[in-house]
């Protein structure tokens, strides 16, 4: 018994959306060595975008049927001129392909091009950012789709009864059976005064005004007695004079963060550990921006002294002379307390240095830390470009240990930059 099976399910306008999905599943590790690779030439702000992806023909081929070498096969050549019954053909030489052969390039024919596809701003953070989630939300738990709020939005002719408003819903139904009653009433009335009328002079005794008078008296009480009727006739609460508190629901807008970038400019930072650097904020940067709609970045260099400047001043200043990091952390201090209240932001740090630092003031970054940053901050995440462990890399082992909101590593070469990014928000019970 033949079956037959028919979807009657409307097609939305992205119906493709299962195939592209399968397909960027089973390419994933073309797709994302050059999403690795677009990020090399953005900076922080233009990295929120999508990119184009390419990948050679020949690793998109599929597994085909075909006939295979020998046999005796029957074949009808239309318009054939050459060839009669019994013939043999002869099989075609086999080989290269179809150019000269000469070595030289050739004007005929065509060759296989790349196969090349958008990816968009959501699928380029997503490949980035699997399996990983933003680490110790104490506050505010949020998520990728928008918060909403319900919000009063006055009243509606349907809804549960527990949303009912009586009084709205009581002078409605007064105001209708004002409406629909004020005709007839005023009817009524004038036909009472005329009953009222006909009686009065049906008093004087004269037996030829009663006799006149009476049919027109008993025309006026049917026609009161209907009037009546129709003014008991109006509900005293219809359907239709019900009201219902309305409420509807309005997009929050999600809580705001700020990102600082805190990068030691030394001498002993030079290019390369200084692109180190960059390639982690960024990474931060975007991972950010999977959960917050709006986002603030706030450079902080520093050798012997800081100061806050621009991106481009940032990363592309050079310096000589030592390093005391923790003017740094005093800037980073005050710009918090006066432009960031954490009420209103959520605050996370990313410091970047070889680890050098005066030895004296090793001790003294990590009281600023201690009792006023990380109180303040979701997270504080330093990255030392460098082997060497100095004293400023013992004094943060001891922060590490007490605040899980503090974490450190090493990065020595730009292989190391995702690996160590994941490791430090990667979720929990999910390796990196």
């Amino acid at each position: 018994m033949r079956q037959h099976i028919i979807d009657r399910r409307l097609a939305g306008k992205n119906k493709s959306i299962g195939n592209r999905e399968r397909f960027l599943r089973r390419y994933r590790d073309k797709v994302r060595d050059a999403v690795q690779r677009a990020i090399n030439g953005r900076s922080i702000r233009d990295i929120e975008k999508g990119e184009d992806i390419a990948i050679p023909k020949r690793d998109l081929s599929e597994p085909v049927f075909s006939h295979g070498q020998g046999g005796i096969r029957d074949v009808v050549h239309p318009g054939n001129r050459e060839y009669v019954q019994g013939d043999r053909i002869e099989r075609p030489p086999g080989g290269g392909g179809q150019g000269s052969g000469s070595g030289e390039a050739s004007d005929s024919g065509e060759g296989e091009d790349d196969f090349v596809f958008s990816l968009s701003k959501e699928e380029f953070m997503q490949v980035f950012f699997e399996d990983l989630a933003l680490p110790n939300m104490v506050k505010t738990a949020l998520a990728e789709i928008p918060e909403w709020k319900s919000q009063r939005a006055g009243y509606s002719s349907d809804g549960t009864a527990s949303n009912l408003h009586v009084v709205r819903s009581m002078r409605g139904a007064l105001g209708r059976r004002i409406a629909l009653g004020a005709g007839v009433r005023r009817e009524l009335k004038e036909l009472e005064e005329r009953l009222a009328a006909l009686r009065a002079e049906d008093e004087s005794g004269d037996d030829a005004l009663v006799r006149e008078h009476a049919q027109e008296i008993e025309e006026i009480e049917a026609r009161i007695d209907h009037l009546r009727a129709r003014v008991r006739g109006i509900p005293f609460l219809d359907p239709i004079d019900l009201r219902y508190r309305s409420r509807i629901k309005v997009p929050v807008p999600t809580t705001k963060a700020v990102m600082f970038c805190v990068m030691d400019i030394s001498g002993s930072m030079d290019e390369q550990r200084k692109e180190l650097s960059k390639r982690f904020f960024i990474l931060l940067y975007l991972f950010l921006t999977r959960h917050y709609d709006k986002i603030e970045l706030v450079f902080i260099r520093h050798h012997t002294q800081a100061q806050e400047v621009t991106e481009d001043e940032f990363f592309h200043a050079t310096e000589t002379g030592g390093t005391v990091v923790s003017n740094a952390l005093v800037l980073l201090d005050e710009i918090i307390t006066a432009r960031y209240p954490t009420n209103e932001w959520n605050l996370y740090v990313a410091q970047a240095s070889d680890g050098d630092n005066w030895h004296h003031d090793s001790a003294r970054c990590r009281e600023i830390l201690e009792d006023k940053i990380l109180p303040l901050v979701r997270y504080f995440a330093y990255v030392q470009v460098a082997q060497t462990e100095q004293n400023l890399w013992d004094e943060y082992m001891g922060l590490a240990e007490m605040h899980k909101q503090f974490a450190m590593r090493k990065v020595l070469d730009a292989s190391q930059i995702y690996p160590v990014f994941r490791e430090l928000f990667k979720k929990e019970g999910v390796d990196a």
